[in-house]
């Protein structure tokens, strides 16, 4: 019951400051619309300009997008016992970030980025770890030492 009030706020969360989130610039209308279909290019434009962008910019666009789909990831074997194995979270990690940016492609709101495919798909699957890392602490698995 609690891991689902927490899933719901989660989505909640995340579809605020991925669609709604003045501080993210999702409500200035005024400026051109942009998106990245070439693998790699913002990434790597975020790591080349790093001096000239900011740390907490670069950190904000690639650690922030892998952070945001790590819940993702940990909730999703907890509801969906087909999703224990890893490729389907993964898969479900991309399909909802796919999601994402199509409606941020149609609406015009954020902009459509591969990279960010990239990113929110490694954090489903940085999340599926920490809940197998979880899974084990909580069973007691792997911790002691055979003689």
């Amino acid at each position: 019951m609690i891991a689902g009030i927490l899933f719901v706020l989660y989505f909640a969360v995340l579809f605020y400051f991925l669609f709604f989130s003045e501080e993210m610039g999702r409500t200035y209308s005024e400026r051109t619309y942009h998106y990245n279909l070439v693998p790699f290019k913002e990434i790597g434009r975020f790591i080349r300009y790093h001096r000239t962008l900011g740390t907490g910019t670069v950190l904000l666009n690639i650690v922030g997008n892998v952070a945001a789909f790590v819940p993702f990831g940990i909730f999703l074997p907890v509801f969906s016992a087909r999703c224990r194995k890893v490729w389907f979270t993964v898969f479900y990690s991309f399909e909802l970030s796919l999601l994402v940016e199509l409606l941020q492609l149609v609406t015009k709101v954020g902009s459509f980025d591969v990279d960010d495919l990239i990113l929110n798909t490694i954090g489903g699957l940085v999340g599926f770890l920490i809940y197998l890392l979880g899974k084990r602490i909580l069973r007691g698995d792997g911790c002691e030492k055979t003689p």
